[in-house]
């Protein structure tokens, strides 16, 4: 039986420049808030550091977190930053996407550094530097015919914007965000066609309950009122796009996690309503129906949370609506309001354990079955063209005989693809996938390089030692046929 994906679908991977770049302090960049993000494993958090009140200091880092206020970043020597390195793609990125092409990548995501192209965030005039390099990164793919898809903003706002507006709570950001992306669609122009605002939006919202977090209702104002704010940019830089280039198509990008409820108890049922409306419709609604959703304001009241919203605000979400719907899948999520006796432990997973899953090593559900729901799902409510922009599994691989065996990361997104495919042949307009770390890179949760995601072998390790040197893993040779047959040779 022939798979249902559409003729053009696009194959291909994702990574963020911060894991994967390097060359934190060349070409004239500027210091983002990653940059001042330490090294921590399973056990151990990574952290901000930064000094405050003459005193230095350090809080746990969770994606998309800026600084206390009146905080200011600081690198410290005796600190592992393993970004400021990554896997080098700043030097290597031809050899690495002769590697993609080699695979038979149609499409190939990655982010733009801020930081690169305006080193604080808001000079009059942006970096030449910066903007040559990525022009080189987009002709070297396009000479392939792969096509970019880019992130403009992925968890590095530059570090002197996040210290003078408390992250995203002033609307000077907005300015800031805005100014950034007009010059990334006049410069690319012709160049780069498919655009996210903003990765992962909803995190502001996991960090604080999914994500093992325990906000506080200070935490909550400061969170949605960043939200509203990255909505209106986003809203401002959809619009901006379309009048740049008519041929833009603008995408949100959502961290997609599907919620079980842990019983039949109307009280988990109700429960688990409230986390899909929380965590994940509140910003799909704001992006693709350019409102706030009906229940909103519930959610706002919970907190005692008051935003600054305008009338022009509010006309900014109608103009600026998303042209489609891309998310990242990784994991399920079971909630209950009974005792939990088998608790999820892992990065970026708590709740309560689901008995008919398995679970990585970093705690984290294998559930393909859930990305079908999320896809059919999201779908019905947006009727958006949409793209499964990161999928993968985070695994320690045995590098033996220059090579990975990488079995279990065949089976893992073997699974996924038959999934994406059973969604696409219920209805599901689905144009795009990219696996999360194609190649070897730094995660984002832990700052390790142990949790590989990749084709390709990076031989570097969580300490910062080794060649750097790629080897394709068998996992890359498989990904080679898929792409070949176009989803119809999985074996």
């Amino acid at each position: 039986m022939m798979a249902n994906f559409r003729d053009d679908f696009l194959w291909g991977g994702a990574v963020a420049a911060n894991q994967v770049e390097g060359g934190y302090d060349e070409g004239g960049k500027g210091l983002s808030v990653t940059d001042i993000q330490t090294a921590g494993s399973l056990e151990t958090p990574r952290y901000l550091t930064y000094t405050l009140n003459g005193q230095r200091g350090k809080q746990v880092a969770l994606p998309g977190q800026g600084l206390p206020k009146g905080a200011k970043g600081a690198v410290f020597e005796d600190e592992y930053y393993p970004n400021h390195v990554a896997i080098d793609f700043y030097h290597r990125y031809k050899e690495d996407i002769k590697l993609f092409a080699e695979m038979g990548f149609k499409v190939y995501r990655l982010s733009i550094a801020w930081t690169r192209i305006f080193p604080n965030g808001s000079e009059a005039k942006p970096s030449q530097a910066g903007l040559d390099f990525y022009r080189r990164v987009f002709e070297e793919l396009r000479k392939y015919d792969i096509e970019p898809l880019v992130t403009i903003s992925h968890y590095e706002d530059p570090l002197a914007l996040s210290e003078k507006y408390n992250d995203w709570q002033d609307r000077g950001m907005i300015d800031a965000y805005v100014k950034y992306a007009t010059t990334l669609f006049k410069e690319y122009k012709g160049l780069v066609k498919y655009w996210l605002t903003f990765n992962e939006i909803n995190s502001a919202l996991l960090g604080l309950s999914t994500f093992g977090g325990d906000g506080n209702d200070e935490d909550y104002q400061h969170n949605y009122q960043k939200l509203h704010y990255q909505f209106v940019a986003s809203a401002k830089a959809v619009q901006v796009a379309h009048q740049i280039d008519p041929n833009n198509v603008v995408g949100n990008m959502i961290c997609g996690i599907v919620y079980y409820p842990g019983s039949p108890d109307p009280k988990d049922i109700m429960l688990n309503r409230y986390n899909w409306e929380q965590n994940i419709l509140y910003c799909s609604d704001a992006q693709c129906k350019g409102e706030y959703p009906s229940f909103a304001q519930r959610l706002w009241d919970e907190h005692h949370v008051e935003l600054d919203i305008t009338d022009e605000d509010r006309q900014d979400l109608q103009k600026g609506k998303v042209d489609m719907y891309t998310f990242s899948y990784y994991m399920s999520n079971m909630v209950t309001t009974h005792e939990v006796k088998d608790q999820v432990g892992g990065n970026f997973a708590a709740g309560a354990k689901n008995p008919y899953l398995q679970y990585s090593e970093w705690g984290w559900a294998t559930d393909p079955t859930g990305l079908q729901y999320y896809l059919e799902t999201m779908y019905d409510r947006y009727h958006l063209p949409m793209m499964v922009v990161e999928n993968g599994l985070g695994a320690i691989d045995k590098f033996e005989d220059g090579t990975v065996h990488d079995d279990y990361r065949i089976d893992y997104l073997r699974q996924h693809i038959q999934a994406m495919d059973a969604a696409v042949g219920n209805g599901v307009d689905l144009r795009a996938y990219t696996t999360w770390g194609c190649i070897d890179c730094v995660s984002a949760g832990t700052g390790q390089m142990s949790k590989r995601y990749g084709f390709i072998y990076v031989d570097r390790d969580d300490e910062g030692q080794g060649t750097l040197d790629r080897y394709p893993k068998d996992s890359f040779y498989w990904y080679q046929k898929v792409i070949q047959s176009n989803g119809n040779d999985l074996s």
